[in-house]
């Protein structure tokens, strides 16, 4: 399944796409959330940035009874700068190792999408 999804992926770049957005979401438990989000903050944001190509970055938090969810949304100049940072295969979710300490599970991948409008 990861193979046809990554060939989608070709598709945008092939497309010649302005803008990429690709959003990955987490789940910690709400006692762990405040530490995840300082942990996105030192850890991820540096990691995303350091990535040429990289528009704009959002790291959202949404907390749900006993669960936290985290959403990163990220706007990308090309597929080849989302490749760059996450990988041949750019749907695939990236993680640190620090992440298992947070996570209550590890969804395997993120979604991407071409913006086709931008005002």
């Amino acid at each position: 399944m990861l193979a046809r999804r990554s060939h989608r992926a070709e598709v945008f770049s092939r497309e010649g796409s302005s803008v990429i957005v690709r959003i990955w979401h987490g789940r910690t438990k709400v006692a762990d959330a405040d530490r995840y989000a300082d942990f996105l903050k030192e850890r991820a944001a540096p990691d995303y940035g350091s990535v040429q190509g990289l528009r704009k970055l959002w790291f959202l938090r949404r907390l749900d009874g006993d669960v936290a969810h985290f959403l990163l949304v990220t706007h990308w100049d090309s597929m080849d700068s989302v490749k760059e940072f996450a990988g041949l295969e750019p749907e695939r979710a990236k993680y640190y190792p620090e992440d298992d300490a947070f996570l209550l599970e590890k969804e395997e991948t993120s979604s991407l999408y071409d913006v086709f409008l931008e005002k």
